[in-house]
């Protein structure tokens, strides 16, 4: 496992939100409350969506599979962070917390590009609506989804080996409730730059890639929509992107601050607190594109 004062990494403890006392209860039936209907609100439009031959459009496909995406994402987590603000500090064997991060950066990569794509989708449908049926067709559509999945697994499996190599010592409690990179590297021993190194090089490929296409898409949305002579026209293109620019903004700001930066400067207070921003937009993003 490294050097020789480091034990063997048997697992970790997460303490979670111990320090805020009895506010705890209040969190815990917050986000029990929001976790339930923003679960049972994704399962509803998912099933819409298959039932509905109207709503089968690569727009409708899109917001199926990213609600599909973020329900995955959200299963792994939310359910952990409910138990440790019922239940206090949760331990979490060497296995589990690698399965953990796996999935966590598996799904939230997918989540990436499915937000890429559909930003691809409204450029599309924006800038040249009559070659839409042709450019968006069945093909192309399961192409870029598939291809966001395949991202997504191939991330995780980049991230998990870059954490799990590392030597653990000393106290291995942390004050977060999931397996993620910053707490995980805060409680590591020895020399972390190759992994830190790895983890931006990672988080870069996902970020960037995924964020240019958005904006590039996006900035030829913007072109296309100021060239439209009357007013009303504008003001009706504008929200159609406005949500899915929401979410991409705050999601992607979290992902930033969160992944691409050094190890000096992770707060574990400050981080859990975006972690749980995150966490929220992406519990209610869905519910921002159907409104």
């Amino acid at each position: 496992m490294g050097q020789a004062n480091a034990t063997t990494w048997k697992g970790f403890v997460f303490l979670g939100f111990s320090s805020i006392g009895k506010l705890q209860l209040l969190l815990f039936v917050l986000f029990l409350s929001l976790y339930l209907v923003t679960l049972t609100s994704n399962v509803f439009i998912t099933v819409v969506i298959r039932l509905d031959s109207h709503l089968h459009t690569p727009m409708y496909l899109f917001l199926s599979f990213l609600s599909f995406s973020e329900t995955c994402y959200t299963l792994g987590i939310i359910p952990w962070m409910l138990s440790s603000l019922v239940m206090g500090g949760q331990a979490i064997s060497y296995e589990g917390c690698a399965v953990q991060m796996f999935f966590s950066a598996s799904w939230a990569c997918t989540n990436c590009f499915l937000l890429a794509v559909m930003g691809l989708d409204r450029y599309v449908a924006i800038c040249a609506p009559l070659r839409y049926a042709s450019r968006m067709n069945p093909t192309s559509c399961a192409q870029l989804v598939g291809t966001s999945f395949l991202s997504g697994y191939l991330f995780g499996l980049g991230m998990t080996p870059v954490i799990s190599h590392l030597p653990f010592c000393g106290s291995h409690e942390t004050q977060h409730f999931f397996c993620d990179t910053p707490p995980a590297l805060s409680l590591a021993c020895g020399d972390t730059g190759p992994s830190e190194l790895g983890i931006l090089i990672l988080s870069l490929l996902v970020l960037l890639v995924s964020f240019s296409f958005i904006t590039i898409s996006y900035a030829y949305i913007l072109t296309a929509v100021l060239r439209i002579p009357s007013t009303e026209g504008r003001k009706k293109a504008f929200p159609t992107c406005a949500s899915h620019l929401t979410v991409v903004m705050v999601h992607y700001g979290c992902a930033f601050f969160m992944y691409l930066r050094p190890k000096a400067s992770y707060s574990l207070e400050r981080d859990q607190l975006i972690a749980v921003t995150d966490i929220v937009v992406t519990l209610s993003s869905t519910l921002l594109f159907t409104v």
